[in-house]
């Protein structure tokens, strides 16, 4: 039974594709707010898809939802069965976002299925779900009050239904991109037509402009998004919840272990770190003995060939799924925690939502990556790591000698400084002031 909302709150509808059960990145951001909105006088109020095609699921993240929380899960069809069949998969194959090619398939199917998801699939293959669950709104609405929205994307057909839901309502609409849309790193992989390029551009212009605020989660990509229109765009970063690691004990640390957590796609393959444990396996005995690399979550077929043609796989451990309650403890067991970003044209913008864990952890990051970028910014104000450039392998070679050394002493550590900026129950109080703001602002208007 559900409890009662707490009296004086602003209730706040949230459209968000991705939630429990479902499990990976796209659930952590909202399902972290969710769980400190109250805290900041706002009432959450979901709206999410039931029988969606997410990539992973993990059953654990249900019990974080707060008691009383109203979840209102809507139908959603998908056109992944034709996906699948074009592309030979089963039917009870999960579909991975971000081009991760996790087999080898024939080249034009590949090209076939990207070309037909940029071209007709606008914004992106939840298209299908925007009327209906529009119209199912309009009519909830009139039962329900609420005093303002939040539609989170990618993907972001979440936009676009709270676009229509605004102009029938008027209600303040705040538009969270966790991703950007047409400047995401794989835009330009999609093959568009002009037209449907036109299409992308002029619905992502309409959002941006039509919001009554919008956000996103690091400044570059801010910057990004405010070329595209004349409005300031806020950024809330990504973070971690304290709760999750206060109930991981200091554990010693049994192997000099390189651990990433997540998605890894070919744009994100760490070569330099490759062909510098490629030499250190054969020159330093210790590496050999001690090494180990751990990599949780779906990996890239093009990493996995770095990985064999460098005769790395003795070392290294793939981890396809883990439970999200079980990373904290994994990330404190690690020796080095590795953080690639990915090499493409937004690069500088792109802050992985794992870099907030890891600094949690209080274990070395080692970012292969942009040194200019937002990233590297966060890593080095908070002294929790080393950043090197994609290519740089001897520096990199000489930085793990350095945390090896670190490591037979009992020395390898680190105190990242003024992390609790990056705290979920804080940054919840960030997001909740841009509500809250949008709410003012529209009765000052209306008065």
């Amino acid at each position: 039974m559900e409890e009662a909302p707490v009296r004086g709150l602003k209730k706040v509808l949230i459209i968000t594709y991705y939630w429990p059960p479902a499990g990976g990145g796209g659930v952590q951001r909202w399902l972290k707010f969710t769980k400190y909105l109250r805290e900041h006088g706002i009432e959450p109020i979901i709206f999410t898809a039931r029988g969606g095609e997410v990539p992973v699921i993990d059953a654990s993240l249900e019990k974080e939802i707060p008691a009383g929380v109203r979840v209102i899960r809507h139908p959603i069809w998908e056109p992944y069965s034709f996906y699948k069949k074009l592309l030979g998969k089963k039917k009870n194959e999960r579909v991975y976002s971000g081009f991760i090619q996790d087999q080898k398939a024939s080249g034009w199917k590949q090209k076939a299925s990207v070309f037909i998801r940029g071209n007709f699939f606008i914004p992106d293959a939840r298209m299908f779900w925007i009327s209906p669950s529009v119209k199912f709104l309009k009519r909830w609405l009139k039962d329900y009050s609420v005093d303002a929205i939040i539609s989170t994307g990618p993907p972001h057909s979440t936009h676009r239904i709270a676009l229509q839901l605004k102009r029938a309502t008027g209600l303040p609409w705040v538009a969270d991109f966790r991703d950007p849309w047409t400047q995401i790193d794989f835009y330009d992989q999609l093959h568009l037509t002009k037209w449907a390029d036109a299409r992308h551009k002029k619905m992502e212009k309409e959002v941006l402009t039509e919001a009554d605020a919008v956000v996103t989660v690091s400044p570059s990509w801010a910057k990004g998004l405010e070329s595209l229109v004349d409005r300031k765009v806020e950024v809330v970063n990504n973070g971690f919840d304290p709760e999750d690691f206060d109930r991981v004990a200091e554990v010693g640390l049994s192997h000099f272990s390189i651990c990433h957590v997540g998605s890894m796609n070919a744009d994100r393959n760490p070569l330099a770190l490759w062909d510098a444990l490629h030499q250190l396996v054969r020159e330093d005995e210790r590496f050999h003995r001690l090494l180990k690399v751990r990599l949780i979550g779906q990996v890239d077929l093009a990493i996995e060939q770095s990985i064999q043609e460098r005769e790395l796989n003795q070392y290294v451990e793939k981890v396809a799924f883990m439970a999200h309650a079980e990373i904290p403890a994994q990330l404190k067991q690690s020796a080095v925690l590795l953080l690639p970003v990915n090499k493409t044209p937004n690069m500088d913008g792109v802050v992985p939502g794992k870099l907030y864990e890891y600094l949690a952890a209080k274990r070395p990051v080692l970012v292969i990556g942009p040194p200019q970028g937002d990233t590297a910014n966060i890593v080095e104000a908070a002294g929790a790591g080393k950043i090197f450039d994609y290519s740089d392998v001897h520096n990199l070679k000489q930085q793990l000698i350095a945390w090896m050394n670190q490591y037979e002493s009992g020395a390898l550590s680190v105190n990242p400084e003024e992390i609790n900026r990056y705290s979920r129950k804080y940054l919840a109080g960030k997001f909740a002031e841009v509500v809250l703001g949008a709410i003012d602002n529209q009765r000052v208007m209306a008065k």
